[in-house]
């Protein structure tokens, strides 16, 4: 077990710390580390450490350098390839993962690509699309980048994600027209997919969808509203396949063993029962997880009934610890990325906890007594974990995971594997089966709905230092100290850096200011000691990606922002309007403001004129343009607001050009500011010199998609800011830009910097 903590730290300080060593110094690493791993001495869990951040290292380069070459960035290529999981089919697009033939040309050969082909794009007709399956081989033209994503807080991370999955590029399908299959779909993945049309088709009822889910792993056809669902009574760890799922069908292959034992006992002469179980249970174990599409909680269950059955069969008892110390030590040195992934954490400290707290005891124990220990120690000691990984907390999770445990893992799974494993048998034999687990599936999911909708489901909580998990997990420890122990109640205040972290909120007078990276488009929020604005909500494609929804809801949430009290859309384009709907359907909005004639679907309750002006907190808010009866012209009709402060003004121009700056320049006492977000993305036809020098500012912001086609912001334009003595910063290479002014002065915070990660700066070097 000691080597196992000892791998673990290993693995994670090789990722988090500020860069990885080069390829040398980790070989050399891996190799000391092994030397002092196998040595039998008390060093043992020193090696362990070693050898897992030289070989984490290792790993982590190779990811990396089979990532796309920057000189490919942009380029259309055709490759070959086949694809690998299942395709998700959206009502516009298909997103799907492809492994590029070991014999294709250039250097993304035997590479694994994230894909989307659009039915639109390029205003072709829907059509070929529509057969991509699982297993297929296909020849595309497609569009490449390197994995990047977006940087906000409480956002998801892409980069990490696709380190983690071994993604080396994402693309675009071009001319679709010229794609053609090469192949037909063939593989585990296409039995997959054709067995999840099955169930499809066999149960009618809308809980299909999570028979699917439960059976195959396929939760392709789970919806926004689902997730939101499981989240708030927190069962997202079972509707997935999970490892006790794996465990259910290892037991059954086991019990399948001991049968055929019992029946033909002249098997026992070549082979003993106890070790035919063993075999028996890994064997319905790895073809489950293949069912699963090896995911990976099934592959860590995988590991540890492994482990377990290689003990048996080398007749050496294992204690449970040392079954998860040597499960994690496999983990470590067949994935070491794998620490980068949520589950892989929840996992292995879930069965930890629970190891430790409830130790197998002599004697008859009540069955329902240890379930709600287990329950109660799995909840408490987890809660840190969850809150650092999701910033959220359900206080219903427990008594959900009441029901849902046994119910959904002894009743609806096993009906659904069952369906699963006739119709694999015969077609046609499995529906009775399927359509009795959704049948008993939907009962409880209604039960869920009227849980998650009460004010005791999901709350959301702000996004803490790295200090306080251990703390809390250290105050976790404690309150699971053996009875009678003084000074429990104590350990409540380890979780306040955790529960009650430090928000750097502004005083009165002050001003705060976020620009959040949304890609080519606009979401700002200003804050003040008691009220929040939101000016303009991020893009939104139709049934496509919504910066509201991805970016702006999640930072709202681990900002501990609960409603706003008021909201301008700058003007009606998609990449300003876009995520207003999302934004105004999850989060309470006070008042909310848009240009007089603005397009219906913009919704806001009140014009904005120029003029008009209110205080807050001591700070000062007034609207520069459009003037009243301002013909709507999109860009040109722009809010353009100003907030003012007694240490410094921010100025918010919209997309206006060099037209309407021109105007606001016959009072240039107005357009004066500390710090200008620069209008219309830092294009050629804003930021005119004159505006530019008027403003006076410190710092320009730019807030514009990585590599956008439009080339924003335009070089002239960035280097006529710094010419009049503004700092110029971008969210494509800074992400989301704090600032503060305040008594202190101004200050700024770069979200890539600050939570900078080693897999970001070597990718950027």
């Amino acid at each position: 077990m000691a080597c196992a903590a000892g791998a673990l730290l290993g693995a994670v300080a090789c990722l988090f710390l500020p860069a990885f060593a080069p390829a040398g110094v980790n070989l050399l690493a891996v190799a000391v580390g092994l030397v002092a791993w196998l040595r039998p001495w008390r060093g043992r869990a020193l090696g362990a450490c070693l050898l897992a951040l030289g070989w984490t290292g290792l790993h982590a380069g190779w990811v990396l350098d089979a990532q796309l070459p920057a000189g490919w960035e942009g380029r259309e290529v055709e490759l070959s390839g086949r694809i690998v999981g299942l395709p998700e089919h959206e009502a516009r697009r298909t997103r799907f993962r492809l492994r590029v033939d070991a014999d294709a040309p250039g250097p993304l050969r035997g590479r694994l690509l994230q894909l989307a082909w659009y039915d639109d794009f390029d205003a072709l007709e829907p059509g070929p699309r529509m057969g991509l399956h699982a297993g297929a081989n296909w020849q595309l033209r497609v569009r490449l980048r390197a994995p990047r994503g977006l940087s906000n807080p409480g956002g998801f991370d892409m980069e990490r994600h696709a380190l983690a999955q071994r993604i080396a590029a994402t693309g675009l399908v071009r001319l679709p027209e010229d794609a053609r299959e090469r192949s037909p779909a063939r593989g585990i993945d296409a039995w997959r997919e054709s067995m999840s049309e099955r169930i499809a088709a066999a149960v009618p009822a809308e809980s299909s969808r999570f028979v699917r889910a439960l059976a195959l792993g396929d939760t392709r056809a789970l919806e926004d509203a689902d997730w939101e669902r499981l989240r708030a009574v927190g069962l997202t760890h079972l509707i997935a396949i999970s490892g006790f799922h794996v465990g259910l069908v290892a037991g059954f292959g086991a019990w399948l063993a001991l049968a055929a034992w019992w029946l033909l006992p002249g098997l026992g002469r070549r082979l003993p029962r106890a070790q035919a179980a063993a075999v028996g249970a890994v064997a319905g174990a790895a073809i489950y997880a293949a069912v699963a599409g090896f995911a990976l909680p099934t592959v860590r269950t995988l590991l540890m009934i492994v482990v377990v059955a290689l003990a048996r069969l080398a007749r050496r008892p294992l204690g449970s610890g040392q079954v998860l110390g040597m499960a994690l030590l496999a983990i470590a040195l067949a994935d070491p990325l794998a620490v980068l992934q949520a589950g892989f954490w929840l996992s292995f400290a879930g069965v930890a906890w629970l190891l430790w707290c409830l130790p197998p005891q002599a004697g008859r124990r009540s069955l329902a007594r240890e379930f709600l220990s287990a329950q109660g120690v799995a909840t408490l000691g987890l809660l840190p974990l969850g809150v650092v990984l999701f910033n959220q907390a359900s206080l219903a999770g427990p008594l959900a995971n009441l029901v849902a445990i046994p119910w959904w893992s002894l009743v609806v799974v096993p009906l659904s594997l069952l369906g699963t494993a006739l119709e694999a048998a015969q077609a046609g034999w499995g529906g009775w089966a399927w359509r009795a687990a959704a049948w008993c599936f939907d009962p409880s999911w209604e039960l869920f709905g009227q849980l998650a909708a009460s004010p005791f489901a999901l709350w959301w909580l702000p996004e803490a230092r790295d200090l306080a998990l251990p703390l809390a997990l250290l105050g976790a420890f404690w309150l699971l100290l053996p009875r009678g122990l003084p000074g429990r109640g104590l350990a409540l205040l380890l979780w306040l850096p955790l529960l009650h972290p430090p928000r750097e909120l502004p005083r009165h007078g002050e001003l705060e200011l976020h620009v959040l990276d949304v890609g080519q488009g606009l979401a700002v929020i200003v804050r003040t000691a008691g009220h929040v604005l939101l000016y303009d909500a991020g893009p939104a494609a139709r049934d496509g990606w919504d910066a509201g929804e991805r970016a702006v809801l999640p930072a709202l949430r681990v900002l501990g922002i609960g409603r706003l009290d008021a909201v301008v859309i700058s003007h009606a384009d998609r990449d300003h309007a876009g995520g207003w709907e999302a934004v105004r359907r999850l989060v309470p909005v006070a008042s909310s403001r848009a240009p007089e004639g603005a397009p219906l679907e913009v919704e806001a309750e009140r014009p904005c004129r120029a003029g008009e002006s209110w205080h807050w907190d001591g700070v000062s808010f007034s609207f520069l343009h459009p003037p009243a009866h301002f013909p709507y012209l999109r860009n040109e009709a722009s809010c353009v607001l100003r907030v003012a402060s007694a240490h410094g003004a921010v100025l918010l121009p919209g997309d206006i050009g060099e037209v309407v700056e021109a105007r606001l320049l016959r009072q240039p006492e107005q357009v004066r500011a500390e710090v200008v977000v620069v209008a219309h993305h830092g294009s050629a036809g804003s930021s005119s010199p004159r505006f530019v020098a008027a403003t006076g500012a410190r710092l320009a912001l730019v807030a514009a998609g990585h590599g956008n086609r439009f080339g924003h912001p335009r070089e002239e334009v960035v280097q006529r800011w710094r010419r009049h003595g503004a700092e110029v910063l971008a969210t494509p290479q800074s992400g989301a830009i704090r600032v503060w002014l305040g008594a202190d002065g101004l200050a700024v915070r770069e979200r890539r910097a600050w939570r900078g990660r080693a897999w970001d700066r070597q990718r950027l070097q």
